[in-house]
């Protein structure tokens, strides 16, 4: 049997449009809880409100890299979602990518789920994490190496484009670990756009017009990773990513999850080997989406992006919201 003829099943169904509707869910859930200074609840109400979505999705779902692996709460990683008639389907999610920012009202919180055919994600340990090295579409192949310095990839990266370093913007995380990063981006001529959260959107960014970011760096979620790299195959981009392995306890969790070269160097085949369907709603205004706008008289507008990787195609979607019918009306 073909890969084609294997995929087929999932991919004909266009699932990625039925999905926009749990990630609508949950982001207009964590919508209602942005800048009233609590992670957790906005977290609480975003998890339920997209598992409560994907149990309406007509598929047999697993989740693979979830929202941790307590059993007892949503959207663990094993979870079986769906209403278990349909395509066979594995998961990656975050209800609510940057749970800080949702709490403070700040930039870049997304809703975010991609899914392919069964047994095609990486599945990452949970709460590790992953370095990563992003570019968008457009250069030739292996431009971006993980090996090589800062310095070396900005370089190749502009002669790749015809610019200079002096001309690229690189988005990093905001995080102490990457102080050394940014002063050797710096140091080599080119901008940094840094961000508080919300590694997801930072990584896509480079892959969509009008972020005027070029290139992610640094080290952020594996889980995230992967959500990344599956979005950057329908964009056509090129990453890299690796296990940050602090200790033994890394590596043991890296063995239970059946990585068996936790130093491995990932490309986005590695870490997604089939076509894949990507769906984003936005939370707050960010780079990649605007947010969600709660309006009078219960009402709602949420912004979406919706990809195919088998495809190409790159759906936006403003959609009006009746919040008296329900969250996922249509």
């Amino acid at each position: 049997m073909s890969v084609h003829t294997q995929i087929a099943p999932v991919l004909d169904r266009n699932l990625a449009l039925e999905v926009v509707r749990v990630t609508e869910a949950s982001a207009l859930a964590a919508a209602r809880r942005t800048g009233r200074g609590d992670e957790k609840a906005a977290d609480e109400a975003a998890c339920q409100a997209m598992r409560s979505a994907l149990n309406g999705v007509a598929m047999s779902g697993v989740i693979v890299n979830g929202e941790g692996d307590d059993p007892t709460q949503p959207l663990h990683t094993g979870e079986k979602v769906g209403t278990g008639k349909g395509p066979t389907i594995d998961i990656v999610l975050t209800a609510l990518e940057g749970r800080s920012i949702c709490a403070r009202g700040a930039n870049n919180a997304l809703s975010v789920v991609a899914m392919t055919e069964e047994g095609s994600f990486l599945k990452v340990p949970q709460h590790s994490y992953m370095e990563k090295l992003v570019v968008g579409p457009g250069l030739p192949p292996g431009v971006i190496d993980l090996d090589a310095t800062p310095e070396d990839n900005l370089a190749r990266i502009a002669a790749a484009r015809g610019v200079r370093v002096a001309d690229l913007t690189v988005s990093i995380l905001d995080r102490p670990r990457h102080l050394d990063l940014i002063d050797r981006v710096l140091a080599a001529g080119a901008r940094v756009m840094l961000f508080d959260d919300g590694d997801v959107s930072g990584a896509l960014a480079t892959g969509l017009p009008d972020t005027g970011i070029d290139v992610y760096m640094g080290s952020g979620g594996a889980a995230q990773g992967v959500l990344a790299a599956a979005g950057l195959k329908c964009l056509g981009g090129q990453m890299q990513g690796r296990l940050v392995l602090r200790s033994d306890q890394d590596r043991a969790a890296a063995a239970r999850a059946g990585i068996q070269d936790p130093g491995r160097k990932w490309d986005i085949d590695d870490m997604v080997k089939g076509e894949v369907m990507f769906a984003a709603t936005g939370i707050t205004d960010g780079h990649v989406l605007k947010g969600a706008r709660l309006l009078p008289g219960n009402r709602a507008v949420s912004h979406s992006l919706v990809m195919r990787s088998l495809s190409g195609t790159i759906r936006y979607l403003t959609v009006q919201h009746d919040l008296t019918r329900g969250l996922l009306a249509l």
